[in-house]
């Protein structure tokens, strides 16, 4: 526990209340919160919420403290105000993702017919055991973790990488699962939440077919546009993207605190 007082703020209490949570307290009122989430891929995630400034600087001094490295957190590009808060607190930026609108109709994609050479298994048609199998041997092919697929943070059981089969539709190329598509729950406006492909079936045009799949069945329904990150170092994925029209509407950023604990 640590109390202390800056900048006219009062004194603060900063409290671990639980394993991953902690409180900041002003006149027995809680002003502050920090939690620490594990995610699936092992990475772990810091948020801060404040109601001042100086009060995320000593939530952070005393959470860091407690906290083995490296630590991640996630914020919006465009407050300013946040990232810099961050920053103070020695996170680098680590990866920027952009967030695209996508139209779902055809005439602005200009995706048509999917290729002769690749089949698609609409969503909760794949064979379970297969839709696995591709699942593990892409993750493989990534690196264990998939650090750069944030769409990584479903909550599941240990070793249980496909949560829902329901929601993933397979592109089949020479008779094997050859790459899959994640969409999130069809609402006014889904989210792609993932696209990947199997190296040897890459630049086959599996994705185009998986995208245009996918996003006219989301046409036919009457919803205009789905939403998908991408990882701005991707360039495959940036190219396909803003090739059908899909437009940048905002960014995130990754930050990372790595190394040892500072005095």
């Amino acid at each position: 526990m640590e109390s202390t007082s800056a900048l006219g703020v009062r004194a603060e209490e900063i409290t671990r209340v639980s394993e991953r949570h902690w409180h900041a307290l002003a006149d027995d009122r809680v002003v502050g919160r920090a939690e620490a989430t594990r995610r699936p891929d092992g990475r772990t995630f810091l948020s801060i919420d404040v109601w001042h400034d100086v009060v995320f600087d000593q939530l952070a001094r005393v959470v860091l403290a407690e906290l083995p490295r490296p630590l991640h957190t996630i914020v919006d590009e465009a407050d300013a105000g946040l990232t810099a808060q961050w920053r103070r607190a020695g996170f680098t930026v680590r990866r920027r993702e952009w967030e695209y609108l996508v139209p779902t109709d055809p005439a602005l994609t200009g995706l048509g017919a999917s290729l002769p050479e690749v089949t698609i298994l609409p969503a909760g048609q794949a064979d379970e055991q297969l839709l696995r199998a591709l699942d593990r041997s892409i993750r493989d092919e990534v690196g264990t973790g998939w650090p750069d697929m944030p769409a990584e943070v479903l909550p599941r059981p240990a070793g249980v990488t496909v949560l829902d089969p329901a929601k993933y539709t397979v592109a089949m190329r020479s008779g094997q699962y050859a790459g899959l598509c994640r969409l999130g729950p069809v609402s006014r406006q889904p989210r792609i939440g993932l696209l990947a492909v199997r190296r040897e079936h890459q630049r086959r045009g599996v994705a185009r077919a998986l995208l245009a799949h996918v996003l006219d069945l989301l046409h036919r329904k009457g919803i205009g546009a789905a939403w998908a990150d991408v990882t701005e170092s991707a360039a495959a994925a940036t190219a396909l993207f803003e090739g059908i029209g899909a437009r940048r509407s905002s960014s995130t950023l990754e930050l990372l605190l790595d190394g040892q604990v500072r005095p």
